[in-house]
């Protein structure tokens, strides 16, 4: 397949909604990663997400709007705290998982009764899904298990020859997936953190939320087959993309630092000397102390620059997690490492 490269300019946006009205793929931009994309609707479309990606079929996919009014579309109803939340944050980076309507497809929300839903704070990507008239199901634009693209070269690395077309913006201001919260019972539960932090939610609805116990622990995690995409069968069925899955792994080993600062800075120089007298090629990731908000905008684009170096080892300094957006960086360090923790 060819892919076709494409600008943000209103024709040639206008060409990619084309594309997604005939069933195709349109990599977008958005401002958290580039996205996927393809007609919510279109069951065939959205299957040949998973297999662009090589997504296991049971990980569900996050539908765009474009209007807060197209919920309707989507779901039975609304509740005041849903209302809250859309009227507090869209567009931006916050995904609302909901009851899903009888006509939106088993295969876009990986089978289960509810479905993800956001609207992106993306020109482009609100100009992509106006023109294309209908939601757009868009995970990252990436090959499934590596790390999320944040760069329009990133996308074109992975997905060149894979789908119809790739809009190329500016980078993602954002840097991370947005934040996803399951609407669906009485306490708001947190199932992937992101920018947009607890205490963010809290002050919106004026009562506690809660995060999914799997993002405390490692248990739920499965590498994926690399012959066929998927995971194992154990019947955990994630309700968000990232609970499930072993998400934004480098090509190099990684290895995670935790400890008192100064400690982990010591340990991070030790490891990488001694791994490089053994003939190894080792990239460091660290970032400043409390620099939470360049963390997130800056971890994948550097998992994917010593990806391109041809790094053998990557060692990361942890961040703080007790911090909302250090907590949802860490997240992802963490999965990206395979929980490969060093505690100094």
């Amino acid at each position: 397949m060819k892919t076709k490269i494409l600008s943000t300019t209103k024709q040639d946006i206008s060409e990619a909604a084309s594309i997604i009205r005939r069933g195709g793929l349109v990599a977008l931009p958005t401002e958290t990663v580039y996205g996927l994309g393809a007609d919510a609707f279109n069951s065939k479309a959205v299957a040949d997400i998973y297999k662009a990606k090589g997504r296991p079929s049971d990980n569900p996919i996050i539908v765009h709007i474009a209007r807060a009014s197209d919920m309707g579309r989507l779901t039975p109803m609304l509740s005041a705290d849903i209302v809250a939340l859309v009227e507090n944050f869209w567009p931006g980076p916050l995904t609302l998982v909901v009851k899903k309507k009888a006509d939106v497809p088993d295969r876009t929300t990986g089978g289960l009764d509810t479905v993800a839903v956001r609207m992106p704070d993306s020109k482009a990507a609100l100009d992509l899904i106006t023109m294309a008239d209908t939601p757009i199901a868009a995970p990252s634009a990436n090959i499934s298990g590596r790390p999320s693209p944040t760069r329009a070269k990133d996308v074109i690395s992975d997905m060149d020859g894979k789908i119809d077309a790739i809009l190329c913006g500016e980078d993602c201001r954002v840097g991370i997936e947005s934040t996803v919260v399951d609407m669906t019972s009485d306490v708001p539960t947190i199932l992937r953190p992101g920018i947009i932090t607890a205490e963010n939610i809290e002050a919106a609805l004026g009562k506690k939320v809660k995060y999914d116990e799997s993002l405390r622990q490692d248990s739920n995690f499965h590498d994926l087959d690399p012959n066929t995409g998927a995971g194992e069968a154990d019947g955990f069925a994630p309700k968000s993309p990232g609970m499930k899955y072993r998400h934004y792994a480098p090509k190099a080993q990684m290895t995670v630092i935790e400890g008192q600062r100064d400690k982990v800075k010591q340990e991070i120089e030790r490891l990488k000397g001694l791994n490089e007298r053994l003939g190894l090629k080792v990239g460091v990731i660290l970032f400043e102390e409390r620099a939470f908000i360049e963390a997130a905008h800056d971890f994948f684009a550097r998992l994917r620059d010593l990806d391109n170096e041809g790094v053998d080892l990557i060692l990361a300094g942890a961040l703080s997690d007790t911090d909302g957006v250090g907590f949802a960086v860490m997240n992802r360090m963490l999965k990206s490492a395979g929980y490969n923790i060093a505690k100094v």
